[in-house]
């Protein structure tokens, strides 16, 4: 099965965490908004010159999220609003679901949720 990865995974991969380098050999994709939400991380953390790289790098591996799903998300979110999930998390979430993808993830909300591969630190 795809896996649909989010930034928590993407940040871990940068790191050079051999628990998520290995996805780097499978076939994956992420939404745009998740590779925003990286770059942002990015330009935040480390420089424009790597942000702008790493971008790059994942950009053929992203894809567009509809409106339906960002609209589902959005109420994903709300219906889970005592677990502290981010936009960004409930789109990757749904988007995965619609997409008969796993959300591959190490964020602890999603631990015990169902359509994730969870992976610890």
């Amino acid at each position: 099965m795809k896996k649909c990865l989010d930034t928590y995974a993407l940040i871990e991969i940068k790191l050079g965490n051999p628990k998520f380098a290995r996805y780097l050999d499978i076939d994956f994709v992420i939404t745009d908004i998740t590779l925003a939400e990286f770059y942002s991380v990015l330009l935040r953390e480390e420089d424009e010159k790597t942000a702008d790289y790493l971008y790059k790098k994942f950009s053929s591996r992203s894809a567009p999220v509809d409106k339906i799903i960002l609209k589902e998300s959005v109420k994903f979110r709300h219906e889970n609003k005592k677990t502290g999930l981010s936009f960004f998390d409930a789109v990757g979430y749904i988007f995965s679901i619609r997409n008969e993808c796993l959300f591959v993830t190490g964020d602890k909300e999603f631990e015990d949720m169902e359509n994730v591969e969870f992976v610890k630190k």
